[in-house]
């Protein structure tokens, strides 16, 4: 034999055995991206995201890593516009080699995300979302219109009596979205809508908007505005004694959000979501201490954006072990079905979703108390990635 097919053959028998055994990567990092936001209007979800992301990294390595390998986690800012998200993605997967991208962003950034990726990478997103949409090799966490507000918005009617409702946002999809499912919801109680409008991330004054709801008669105010814009928003409303006039309920209305608000200014307001840092079962329980014990007292508060964030990282762990690789097309193969377990107990994805328990709080000043439970509410018009 020559020494140019002595030289074929050998690397030939090589590349063989590699592809045989997985053996020759276990000690090379498995690395994964989480795209937070860090700055925006958002940024107020960023330190909470990244310390459950920590954590979560923490426990998989301390258990023996992911198919062998221990887990390194890399950050990119989401809290910009798309096009700036989609830069990070690109930098994370291209330039940093991430095997899969973990999402806690805004649904815009998302749909620009997914649309750069092609179904080229794992893509899980995990805050809450408009539902409906299909993205090859996407998958979706966080909860959906069906689930937020479809057991929602008919036990406050009835519980409160309510008739005329006013819808206020950002102007974006996800908003939009979450906004045109519960007109369905509302009109099913007999409801009616008296106001909607969506503002820019910008917008940093709601007297206009205030005096309209005033004039409308609306008992009940959906609001679908993020971080800071809600803060803004529910602290001139309770300025401007609305909240005398009508409740409130927010499908982002989280713990850092409430703290912004403060505790005079959180009267009747309501928020729906798949955790509260107030969630009592063991699970969330067990999930609490190891968070304070770890990170302290002082510690960013968690909530339904940051507890998202972990159970991204228990999610891949689950899709990666199931389909006995990080290849995306072997991870799309086996990942319908698959269950992992976290703060929420147990979630299992079903064609790109995930049904999950869904607890109604109220603000008791600056904290939430949880007041009713809907059980496995399945997250509704959702489609097969693939």
């Amino acid at each position: 034999m020559d020494r140019r097919n002595f030289l074929k053959t050998t690397i030939g028998a090589l590349a063989a055995s590699q592809i045989a055994s997985p053996t020759w990567a276990q000690g090379k990092p498995l690395k994964l991206g989480f795209l937070i936001p860090k700055s925006g209007p958002a940024g107020i979800f960023g330190p909470s995201s990244e310390t459950t992301t920590t954590m979560a990294i923490e426990e998989i390595n301390a258990s023996g890593g992911i198919l062998g390998r221990q887990v390194e986690a890399l950050y990119g800012d989401a809290g910009g516009a798309p096009s700036d998200t989609v830069q990070a993605a690109q930098r994370l997967w291209r330039r940093d080699g991430v095997e899969a991208l973990i999402g806690q962003h805004d649904s815009a950034s998302r749909e620009a995300v997914a649309a750069m990726l092609r179904g080229q990478l794992t893509y899980v997103y995990t805050p809450v979302n408009e539902g409906g949409y299909c993205h090859t090799n996407t998958y979706s966490l966080g909860e959906t219109p069906d689930q937020q507000l479809a057991p929602v918005i008919p036990y406050l009617a009835k519980e409160h009596g309510l008739k005329k409702w006013y819808l206020i946002g950002n102007d974006y999809v996800w908003p939009r979205g979450t906004n045109a499912a519960a007109k369905t919801y509302i009109a099913e109680t007999g409801g009616e809508i008296v106001g909607e409008e969506y503002h820019p991330f910008t917008v940093d004054n709601f007297d206009t908007s205030l005096t309209r709801i005033r004039e409308s008669g609306a008992d009940a105010v959906l609001i679908t505005l993020v971080g800071g814009a809600s803060v803004t928003f529910n602290r001139a409303f309770a300025s401007f004694g609305l909240d005398k006039q009508a409740i409130r309920l927010g499908t982002l209305i989280e713990e850092n959000t409430l703290a912004g608000i403060g505790e005079a200014n959180s009267n009747r307001m309501y928020s729906t979501a798949g955790y509260f840092d107030a969630l009592d079962t063991p699970a969330a329980l067990a999930f609490r201490k190891t968070y304070y014990d770890r990170f302290g007292a002082d510690a960013p508060v968690l909530n339904t954006l940051g507890e998202g964030c972990y159970e991204g990282a228990m999610a891949l762990r689950a899709m990666f072990e199931a389909a006995g690789s990080t290849e995306t097309d072997a991870v799309a193969a086996a990942a319908n079905g698959v269950s992992y377990t976290g703060p929420r107990g147990t979630t299992t994805l079903s064609e790109g979703f995930a049904a999950s328990d869904i607890y109604l709080a109220t603000a008791k000043g600056a904290v939430f108390e949880i007041v009713q439970r809907f059980e496995k509410v399945a997250p509704g018009n959702a489609c097969t990635n693939g």
